[in-house]
């Protein structure tokens, strides 16, 4: 058996993140509006009941870090728990946000990243997401305290949510699965025509643009074997399921414990996601969103597959916060709202400036019923 651990588990047996603790960094060399901000900010976390941490303090549950845009200083943390939005300000045209900041975000190690955009008459804050996503809030002077409200509310419930991506891998697959089944086809053949469809980004291309240390940091935080969008996943039996691999090329799927999954258990105490793989095969991470493909399949018999693509359709329910991949309270929103669905087993949830999750009686029946049907920009709000 082995197990993917806890960031900083083997590097650091440091106490688990305080809850509501935060420290603020690279203040003191920060242009005026950053200042501005981090000190808003500042206050309206002391205010709410937020514990204002030393920079020193290993252990806080949320860091904001003002990055210098030329040179942005990641803040390596000794657990996954915490989280870190950096902060930028650029003073010239921000055309698009999330060309602009998604590089700056992954060389910052952070979760989260603030452009503010003084390129227009009004200061613009735009938030650049890990799922490559991005949506702005708007200064209008002499409110300060309105603005800095609406920062907080789009940030603090990310930074407070919790992640579900740690994997344990069990070496007892049965040999009969060790290349595939009819459900590993399904899977890969729906792949290839969502690829067809221009229905799967390709991977970012972080190894570009990070050296080898900070790499393995930004893999260990996300919970990614890289960074690619999407998932698919078939019910096995009554307790397991086929589900993608992470970061790995949706398009061609093939080999069973690297580009396929079988989740088996989800283990509450640690928490993680159990799987079993093949003998002698080096595995991939289970997908982020295994976490909310368990709890759906756990509650609903009837979901013999689930879809996930960065794509939107006119006329559905969504979540209501844009929470992170794989954290406990993405899958609980999207598993109430497919909950309240007539048809749980046939639901389209939206989740929030993200994309949409798909549920069927199989991935041959879910690409039917949505061909033709999906808007592959996602809407921001």
């Amino acid at each position: 058996m082995t197990e993917l651990t806890e960031l900083g588990q083997s590097e650091d047996q440091g106490t688990a993140p305080g809850q509501g603790t935060f420290i603020i960094l690279g203040t003191e060399q920060a242009p005026e509006t950053a200042r501005w901000v981090a000190e808003g900010l500042r206050d309206l976390l002391d205010e709410r009941g937020h514990t204002h941490l030393e920079p020193s303090d290993t252990s806080p549950r949320f860091v904001l870090n003002v990055i210098d845009p030329n040179k942005p200083r990641g803040y390596r943390r000794r657990r996954q728990a915490t989280f870190v939005m950096s902060v930028v300000e650029l003073d010239g045209p921000v055309e698009d946000p999330l060309r602009t900041g998604y590089p700056m975000m992954l060389r910052a190690l952070s979760n989260l990243l603030l452009i503010l955009d003084r390129s227009s008459e009004r200061l613009l804050a735009h938030f650049v997401t890990i799922e490559q996503g991005y949506y702005t809030v708007e200064y209008t002077p002499g409110e300060d305290r309105k603005f800095f409200e609406q920062l907080y509310e789009r940030f603090e419930p990310l930074a407070s949510s919790e992640l579900v991506i740690n994997n344990i891998f069990h070496e007892d697959l049965e040999p009969e699965l060790w290349e595939g089944d009819d459900l590993t086809r399904q899977i890969s053949d729906a792949g290839k025509k969502l690829d067809t469809l221009g229905l799967l980004p390709g991977p970012f291309p972080v190894e570009e643009i990070l050296g080898p240390q900070e790499l393995r940091h930004v893999y260990l935080l996300y919970g990614l074997g890289g960074l690619s969008y999407g998932n698919l996943s078939a019910r096995k039996d009554e307790r397991r399921f086929w589900m993608s691999a992470s970061g790995v090329n949706k398009s061609d799927l093939k080999e069973i414990g690297r580009d396929f999954l079988l989740v088996k258990n989800f283990d509450e105490s640690r928490p993680a996601i159990e799987l079993s793989v093949p003998p002698n095969v080096q595995p991939r991470r289970a997908s982020v969103d295994a976490i909310e493909h368990w709890m759906i399949y756990q509650e609903h018999p009837d979901v013999g597959a689930i879809m996930h693509v960065h794509a939107w359709m006119d006329g559905i329910r969504a979540t209501d916060i844009n929470y992170p991949c794989g954290t406990r309270e993405i899958a609980q929103s999207v598993a109430d709202l497919i909950r309240q669905e007539p048809n749980p087993g046939r639901a389209i949830i939206g989740q929030r400036n993200h994309g949409v999750t798909i549920t069927g009686p199989s991935m041959d029946e879910i690409l039917e019923r949505i061909e033709g049907k999906l808007i592959p920009q996602v809407p921001m709000s």
